[in-house]
């Protein structure tokens, strides 16, 4: 059995090519690991607010000697730690909006990379603190980008989560998902290959 935490960022709801991916992924996890739990976290319906100034101050004091205000500052931080903390694996639908992800994945991401929790500098280099973690991010791509830009985006997010710890990392892609040809064809494939990679 494993605890999986589903991360959505899609706004699109029922028609999420991204969720349906990460879903196709979860079928997989399910059938190789029976009775493992899936809890679902969809940051398009319960955004996490952007990293601010009270949000920052909040994280940095020790948690027995936080008043209420930073308390209150600091709860989603706190809720996303736990859920991250708790999860064995995570799947991330990662949809691709004006050349980039959802800017509420990189709220949650900030919500997650705390200093004391899931890095740190203590040695005087960075080392993450999250260890034994699978993390799947399932790219859904409107058009199709030959440029290096899916790299690189791909890239920044590895990085982000190897800051924390997070190395075991599956990357799934389907583009073309708004070219009427290439649609179905391009996600039926991506599908079979997530299905083949964890058969």
């Amino acid at each position: 059995m494993a605890n999986i935490l589903n991360i959505q960022t899609s706004i699109s709801g029922e028609n999420s090519i991204s969720n349906k991916l990460s879903q196709a992924v979860i079928n997989q996890l399910l059938e190789k690991n029976p009775g493992s739990k899936v809890v679902t976290r969809d940051l398009a319906a319960s955004p996490i607010p952007h990293l601010e100034i009270h949000h920052f101050s909040a994280s940095r004091v020790p948690d027995e000697e936080k008043s209420e205000e930073e308390k209150e500052a600091g709860k989603y931080s706190e809720e996303s730690l736990k859920q991250i903390q708790e999860a064995d694996i995570i799947v991330i639908g990662v949809p691709f909006y004006n050349f980039t992800f959802p800017s509420t994945l990189k709220s949650w991401i900030d919500s997650i990379a705390v200093g004391g929790k899931t890095f740190s500098y203590a040695d005087g280099t960075p080392k993450g603190l999250i260890h034994g973690k699978k993390l799947y991010l399932n790219f859904a791509i409107g058009g199709v980008y030959e440029n290096g830009l899916i790299e690189n985006m791909e890239h920044y997010l590895k990085t982000l989560f190897a800051f924390i710890g997070i190395t075991d990392v599956e990357v799934f892609q389907s583009q073309g998902l708004m070219v009427p040809q290439l649609k179905d064809e391009n996600l039926a494939k991506t599908v079979a290959q997530i299905e083949t990679a964890l058969s």
